[in-house]
């Protein structure tokens, strides 16, 4: 050691070094924090995080229709046939949704629920009961709900059609849906008449 070296160290006998906060925190978490303190800072975190709505259905702006009004609805490619069988109910419903008592919140929510549902279990035929009203407070609520019905249901591709149902169904407080094919049903459908048949092979 030169004369340099032991002058500065004789200089810097005195001195205390600053403390410095690590520039990274530990893997364990952040200094001086529980494995609780930190599991309940990821819990607020992913609480505060915004919640991704798939529901693409209208929540505003839906006017209400008269109770005893008939609703019909045909999308382009829908035979005429296939159209009149469903508006004389002559498709057993396959699954229905009753919501006449029904917030229009709630009833948004469980409609698209209920179309995603019975479309992904291959149903093709629903009932969808809107109610149209006994009481003054109920009448209000369930054209409101028929509104919004009518309204929805031209929002989701899956729907190919509907029609107020029959009276023994619940008239116009009522829908006959008509749901398109899902990709499963159109591949067992398939397989189904291919089964036991020799694909052609031209000469």
């Amino acid at each position: 050691m030169n004369d340099d070296d032991k002058l500065f160290l004789e200089e810097m006998a005195d001195v205390t070094p600053l403390k410095r906060e690590s520039r990274a925190a530990p893997r364990g978490g952040v200094k001086g924090t529980s494995d609780d303190e930190q599991i309940a800072r990821r819990r607020r975190a992913a609480a505060q995080a915004p919640i991704t709505d798939r529901n693409i259905l209208d929540e505003e702006g839906i006017e209400p229709l008269d109770p005893w009004f008939v609703l019909e609805f045909k999308r382009p490619g829908v035979q005429n046939g296939v159209f009149r069988k469903l508006k004389q109910g002559r498709y057993e419903p396959e699954a229905r949704l009753d919501m006449h008592r029904m917030t229009a919140t709630r009833a948004r929510r469980e409609l698209f629920d209920f179309i995603e549902e019975s479309y992904r279990l291959g149903l093709r035929s629903a009932l969808l009961i809107h109610g149209k009203g006994e009481s003054k407070p109920e009448q209000e609520r369930s054209s409101i709900l028929k509104g919004c019905s009518n309204h929805w249901l031209r929002q989701l591709e899956v729907v190919q059609a509907f029609h107020s149902a029959q009276p023994r169904h619940g008239g116009t407080g009522a829908l006959y849906i008509l749901l398109r094919k899902s990709e499963e049903k159109k591949r067992e459908n398939r397989e189904r008449f291919m089964k036991g048949r020799v694909p052609y092979e031209p000469q």
